[in-house]
């Protein structure tokens, strides 16, 4: 399959409506089709650079690597590699991840099998490291959020060694 070739342009990842962006779109919700052009959220875009099915480019048409991409991302987004190794960790897991930024969260997840617009997503995820401390106030938030939405609250936990582990919560009345 012939690489996705895509430009940054500040903080947007775009590329032309091609064969291997609609295919990638159609199997498995890769970007999203906005005026013509495929859009990718940077974990996205860094996914498919990791994957081998995407090459970025800036806007002087040099290519950027996975490792400057990741460099250039986290000085905008502090929390960027954190919010990365959920993101590949789903998608290899068989996940479809979507941004949640509409419901106040990291990503909206979907069952396997189950895509965005056939279907509703089951979790909303919130990355974190494990050296970050989350209050009570910011959980409660979190699952507040979840809970309107009437999805599951999954926490996707990142270890120094970038493996993750997650934990579902779920509101409950007694």
């Amino acid at each position: 399959m012939t690489k996705i070739q895509a430009q940054l342009s500040r903080d947007i990842v775009t590329a032309e409506s091609s064969q291997e962006a609609q295919t990638l779109f159609d199997s498995s919700r890769y970007g999203e089709l906005v005026s013509g052009k495929f859009q990718y959220s940077a974990a996205e875009a860094l996914y498919l650079v990791d994957k081998g099915k995407m090459d970025i480019f800036d806007p002087k048409d040099k290519k950027i690597t996975f490792d400057d991409f990741v460099k250039l991302t986290s000085k905008k987004d502090k929390r960027f590699w954190t919010r990365y190794c959920v993101y590949r960790d789903m998608r290899d897991r068989g996940y479809i991840v979507k941004t949640a930024l509409k419901f106040g969260a990291d990503f909206r997840v979907y069952d396997r099998g189950k895509k965005p617009g056939e279907e509703h997503a089951k979790w909303i995820l919130y990355p974190v490291n494990e050296a970050e401390a989350l209050t009570w106030y910011e959980f409660a938030a979190k699952n507040r959020v979840a809970h309107s939405t009437k999805k599951k609250l999954l926490i996707g936990i990142v270890d120094d060694e970038n493996d993750c582990t997650y934990y579902e919560c779920t509101w409950t009345k007694p």
